[in-house]
């Protein structure tokens, strides 16, 4: 159960710390990003990898893994990067966001296919979603769109994770079939992560809490 459920509880902490802090971007924010891109980047290496491409030929998977890779790359053209914590919604826009919100919906849909066969990247996606969740809300709240509007748009990317593990667990598909979502979520989860790493750095300088967050993230995911 808890498969379908850390996704909601993500958002839900998310929009808790929003609420608190009423900051886009503090200090704790990027750490918690630095120690989720470094703990999904980890996840994916450790258990999703190893088992696509051992039921994959090796060529299929890498070109698959590719396909994900560039479908993040075009999702981010209408979501701006909200996906890894950089999300532009102007103060006097009042129409509602479709693209940032479809981009988004789709990248968590995807997301949601693995945890089906790969319990432990729930983790992940926990994990992942918790900080943006916090800096999408805290953007949502700035803007001029209703709390309608606001409600609606986080309920929707709260459950799209869910129903994509719901589809993954209920479609009778051959297991090939699953290996190549499995090998696009790949993708995705490879430029998320590591787009996130490289990100949150303050012009290149060493900074020993982010190293120590992203070590913290990799020894994790190694030892569940």
């Amino acid at each position: 159960m808890n498969k379908y459920l850390f996704p909601v509880y993500a958002i839900i902490i998310g929009v808790v710390i929003a609420i608190l802090t009423k900051k886009q971007k503090s200090i704790g924010t990027k750490l918690l990003l630095s120690f989720s891109g470094a703990f999904l980047l980890a996840l994916t290496l450790f258990d999703l990898l190893p088992e696509v491409y051992e039921h994959l030929d090796a060529k299929r998977t890498g070109l698959f893994i590719m396909c994900g890779i560039l479908l993040q790359v075009i999702l981010e053209f209408f979501s701006k990067g909200a996906e890894h914590g950089h999300i532009h919604i102007h103060k006097e826009e009042n129409r509602f966001p479709w693209l940032l919100f479809l981009s988004l919906c789709i990248h968590s849909l995807i997301e949601g296919f693995p945890i089906h066969q790969h319990n432990d990247m729930v983790y992940g996606v926990f994990i992942h979603k918790i900080p943006i969740a916090a800096l999408i809300t805290a953007f949502l709240l700035q803007s001029n769109y209703t709390k309608i509007q606001i409600v609606g748009f986080l309920l929707v990317f709260g459950v799209m994770t869910p129903l994509g593990t719901i589809i993954s667990n209920n479609t009778s598909i051959a297991p090939e079939y699953e290996d190549i979502v499995s090998a696009v979520a790949i993708g995705i989860f490879l430029h998320i992560s590591t787009t996130i790493l490289f990100e949150t750095g303050e012009g290149h300088k060493f900074n020993l809490s982010k190293l120590l967050a992203i070590v913290l993230g990799v020894l994790i995911a190694y030892f569940i």
